[in-house]
């Protein structure tokens, strides 16, 4: 061999090693189901998700049925191996049979490569090849111990939502992961409640290590419309859902129909305009506009680490979700969060909910003279609202306190209204994590008790319930006092002639009233002081 012929050999290795895309678009072979072997020509979509794997260790892909993506993880696998020594990748699936097809894959894929590529194999079986570097791939069923005891560079979960025991599986194999190996979890959808949605929902939430990515079939460029209704007439329409469009079936147990929250998700939900606050979890998708009125919902953690602090921010007349937090601060820096949160939506009405922790909360509210905070009745039988006002205004001799009070008797009452908004698609909904908790808010011990999920949280359907109740009474019931009073006094000011047309002085001739609302009614002196109360 020529020494030009060794420099052109070397210079292809060294871009094949810096450069996976080149390498598996050149020099991958795949096994197509129609035109046979063929060259690994990768989608967009395909060099993106590599894109992925190269910047983040663990990723979880929630992906429609048939887009070549455990093809393309093998082959992802297969450019670790040659291109490094002692790599040793595992392979977790729902049987043998397939975790087996992956390995096979590869197999496939180091058998059509050119010599020069190749390295010396040192074991060759259905479930594992070995290369003479020392790195290696293997497969196993999923078990309650699959993986324990491995020191693992990377972890594949293959169709995770379909594992029993994945749990378990997770926690021995991620301590394999220790010592910094990476994690493909990919699956379709397979309803809610298990591991896998839990674990997609945590990663979108940004609770867990995981990025998230979600291949919709609409991104395969051979599929067309008539493609996707095709697949409804051979695999029904809630399978077809389920397979092509990523959706997390739930058994029929949610509050809110899971068709509906789907509708939310293909219309409305997007991407935050801007992610902020000191742990970026303030998400927001419109700035505040001068002439308009917002109302803020806070639920405030229990400090236990197992929930997280929410809040809601709606627009009040276009009923619009215009900001959301989820995170975890203390109680106190939780509401002084608030308080900026709220005057920078146009000092808006900020209620929180106040059970044990929440007091904590609102104190620093009260501390900090915030002049638009929620008061209601002391006295919980008051749950029409008429007894709610929105300001400190003689709330001790009103009885009222502050923030809002979730018991057994308001709890139905707003998750009702809650339910009745959503289905009725009077709501803007933006939030991908509002919806991922509405899906798995659930009737559970026969209708008896509403709540998210064991295991899930239910933070901000609870806040967004709060907001929905809040709007349409309280607030629905000022705007109508107000109105009235307006109204009231507009007649009393046309009907009297005399204080319109001549102004009447009272405790001396020529001097002005102290008392502006103090006026001649039907020839009678009255304090009218009291409509504004």
């Amino acid at each position: 061999m020529s020494n030009n012929i060794k420099q052109v050999i070397k210079r292809e290795y060294l871009k094949c090693a810096q450069d996976p895309v080149h390498f598996m678009r050149k020099y991958c072979t795949i096994q197509h189901p129609l035109k046979g072997k063929i060259k690994f020509d990768l989608y967009d979509f395909q060099e993106k998700l590599l894109c992925e794997f190269g910047e983040h260790s663990y990723n979880v892909i929630l992906k429609a049925r048939q887009l070549g993506i455990s093809t393309l993880t093998a082959a992802y696998s297969l450019y670790i191996m040659l291109f490094n020594s002692d790599k040793n990748i595992l392979v977790i699936a729902t049987s043998k049979d397939t975790a087996k097809n992956l390995v096979t894959k590869v197999r496939v894929m180091y058998q059509g490569l050119p010599s020069w590529l190749k390295t010396k194999v040192y074991e060759d079986n259905k479930l594992s090849l070995i290369f003479e570097n020392g790195s290696q791939i293997k497969a196993i069923a999923a078990t309650e111990s699959a993986g324990r005891s491995e020191a693992l560079s990377l972890l594949i979960i293959d169709e995770a939502a379909f594992i029993d025991k994945i749990d378990e599986i997770w926690t021995a194999a991620q301590q394999t992961l220790a010592t910094g190996g990476d994690c493909v979890v990919l699956s379709t959808p397979n309803g809610v409640g298990n591991w896998f949605h839990k674990t997609w929902v945590d990663s979108v939430d940004g609770i867990n290590n995981f990025n998230f990515i979600k291949l919709h079939w609409s991104l395969h460029p051979d599929r067309d419309q008539s493609w996707r209704d095709e697949q409804d007439i051979r695999l029904g329409p809630s399978q077809a859902a389920q397979e092509c469009d990523t959706d997390f079936l739930t058994s029929g147990t949610g509050v809110v129909d899971p068709k509906i929250l789907e509708w939310y998700k293909q219309n409305q939900i997007k991407d935050p305009v801007e992610k902020t606050g000191v742990d970026r979890n303030l998400w927001l998708w419109e700035y505040p506009l001068v002439n308009k009125d917002y109302i803020v919902v806070a639920d405030v953690a229990r400090g236990d680490g197992s929930d997280y602090s929410a809040a809601q921010v709606f627009d009040v007349e276009d009923l619009k979700q215009v900001a959301e937090y989820k995170g975890q601060l203390s109680t106190t820096d939780y509401g002084n969060f608030l308080i900026e949160l709220s005057t920078k939506y146009n000092d808006a009405l900020l209620i929180v909910e106040n059970n044990n922790v929440g007091w904590a909360t609102i104190q620093t509210i009260i501390d900090r003279k915030y002049k638009n905070l929620f008061y209601q009745s002391k006295d919980l039988k008051y749950i029409d609202t008429e007894h709610q006002i929105s300001n400190r205004y003689r709330a001790e001799d009103r009885n009222m306190i502050p923030g809002f009070t979730t018991s057994s008797k308001t709890r139905p009452l707003i998750i009702a209204k809650m339910e009745e908004y959503t289905r009725e698609k009077l709501v803007k909904l933006n939030s991908i994590r509002l919806i991922e908790e509405l899906l798995v808010f659930v009737y559970n011990g026969n209708n008896s008790k509403i709540e998210a999920m064991k295991g899930y949280n239910d933070d901000l359907v609870m806040a967004y319930s709060i907001a929905l109740w809040i709007r349409d009474t309280a607030l629905r019931l000022k705007s109508e006092k107000d109105g009235l009073q307006r109204a009231t006094m507009d007649s009393l000011l046309n009907n009297n002639k005399g204080y319109e047309e001549k102004p009447v002085y009272f405790g001396g001739v020529g001097r002005p009233k102290e008392n502006p609302w103090e006026m001649n009614v039907k020839n009678k002196k009255e304090d009218l002081t009291w409509l504004l109360g």
